[in-house]
C-alpha cells in the first residue's frame, strides 16, 4: 500500500485512568510515577486493558493502517521498560538533566543492566488479540535510556549503553517472535545530544538491532510539543541513520517546518513523515496534510513514505487527536488517488 498511516506510538489516555493535568504539569517521568494513576493497584491492570481497547478502536475508526497499543499502560514512553530492568535502584533514584534542561529523578544504575523478563510481550499479545491489522510496538532506545539514568556503576556511559542495548535486543527478538509486524526504537536523545550519539549512540543502536528478524524503525524527534514548544529548523543528528540497519526512520516535519531536503540522505529507508503538528490544537485539514507530505516527496520515493504524527499524541485532548488522525487518513487517501 502507498502512504500507509500509523501512530508514532502513544494515544491520549482517558481522564478516568490517569491524572492528565498532573501528567502535563511535570516533565515526563523517568522513574515510576504511580501517583498519576486514578485507580488502585487491584483494579489498574483491568482499567488499562479497557483503555487500550478504546485506543485500538479509535485508531481503527480513524482508518489507520498500522495499529499500536497507544502506550496506554505507560506513564512515559521509556520509564515502564527502563524501570523493569535489573541493575537499577528505584527506591533511591538519581538525577539527570532532562532534554528541556531541568533536573529530573531518574533510575540510578547500581549494578549490571539486564533484562529480567519480557516487559511488553503481554501488551503485544493483547494488541494482536484485538485487531486484525498490522501492529507496531515501541521500545526505548539504549542511548536514550543511558541519558535518562544516573550511572553509579559502569566505567563509562558507553559501557552502560551497550548493556541497555543487549536488553533492548532481547525484547525486540521476543516481540518479533510473538508476531509484531514492526518494532520501533525511540531515540529522541540522539537529536538532543548529537556528539555523544556519534561517539557511542549508533554503536549501541546497532547492537540493539543486531540479528532481529523483522521490520525495525527508529524514532527521533525534538521532544513532546506540550513540553518543548520551540523547534529548531533542522535536525542535528539524522543523516547518520543512513548507515543504521533499521528499515524505517520516524521524523517530525510539521511543527518545525523542517527543510525536507535532508531526507535525501536517508536513501533506501522508509520514512515516517510527521505531518501533524501536535503543538497546535486545531485539527489539520486533509489539504494541509497533503501539502506537508508533498514537501517530502522530492526527496523520498512515494513508495517509502509513511504518514504519522510528529511525535506521540498522549498530551492532546482525545477529540483533537482523533480529528487529526482522520485528517491524516483522508490526506493519505487523496495522495493514493492522485499518485497511486
Amino acid at each position: 500500500m502507498l502512504f500507509p498511516t500509523t501512530l508514532v506510538g502513544s494515544f491520549p489516555q482517558p481522564e478516568w485512568l490517569i491524572d492528565r493535568a498532573g501528567l502535563a504539569g511535570r516533565l515526563p517521568p523517568r522513574v515510576r510515577a504511580r501517583e498519576l494513576w486514578r485507580l488502585p493497584e487491584p483494579f489498574l491492570a483491568q482499567a488499562q486493558d479497557d483503555a487500550t481497547l478504546l485506543a485500538i478502536k479509535a485508531q481503527e475508526d480513524a482508518g489507520l493502517d498500522i495499529i499500536t497499543d497507544g502506550e496506554i499502560r505507560r506513564e512515559s514512553y521509556s520509564n515502564r521498560f527502563a524501570t523493569a530492568l535489573e541493575g537499577v535502584d528505584l527506591d533511591h533514584p538519581g538525577s539527570a538533566m532532562d532534554r528541556a534542561g531541568k533536573p529530573t529523578p531518574v533510575p540510578r544504575i547500581v549494578g549490571r543492566i539486564r533484562r529480567k523478563h519480557p516487559v511488553e510481550l503481554e501488551d503485544l499479545k493483547f494488541l494482536k488479540r484485538h485487531t486484525s491489522r498490522p501492529v507496531k510496538m515501541t521500545v526505548p532506545g539504549p542511548f536514550t535510556m543511558t541519558q535518562q539514568a544516573q550511572n553509579d556503576f559502569y566505567p563509562s556511559e558507553e559501557a552502560a549503553a551497550m548493556d541497555y542495548a543487549a536488553a533492548v535486543n532481547a525484547e525486540i527478538r521476543d516481540l518479533f517472535a510473538a508476531g509484531a509486524d514492526i518494532v520501533q526504537v525511540d531515540e529522541p536523545y540522539m537529536q538532543a545530544r548529537p556528539e555523544k550519539a556519534r561517539q557511542y549512540g549508533l554503536k549501541a543502536l546497532h547492537e540493539a538491532l543486531d540479528g532481529t528478524a523483522g521490520t525495525t524503525a527508529v524514532h527521533i524527534c525534538f521532544g513532546y510539543a506540550a513540553i518543548v514548544h520551540q523547534r529548531p529548523s533542522g535536525y542535528s543528528f539524522l543523516p547518520e541513520f543512513a548507515a543504521c540497519s533499521c528499515k524505517q526512520v520516524s521524523i517530525e516535519t510539521a511543527q518545525s517546518n523542517l527543510d525536507c531536503a535532508v531526507l535525501s540522505k536517508l536513501a533506501g529507508k522508509k520514512v515516517m513523515v510527521g505531518c501533524l503538528d501536535l503543538n497546535d490544537l486545531a485539527v489539520e485539514t486533509p489539504e494541509q496534510v497533503v501539502a506537508r507530505i508533498r514537501r517530502a516527496l522530492p526527496y523520498v520515493p512515494k513508495e517509502n513514505v509513511i504518514l504519522a504524527p510528529d511525535c506521540g499524541m498522549k498530551y492532546l485532548p482525545r477529540e483533537v487527536a482523533e480529528g487529526k488522525l482522520r485528517s491524516m487518513v483522508e490526506g493519505a487517501r487523496r495522495l493514493r488517488a492522485e499518485l497511486g
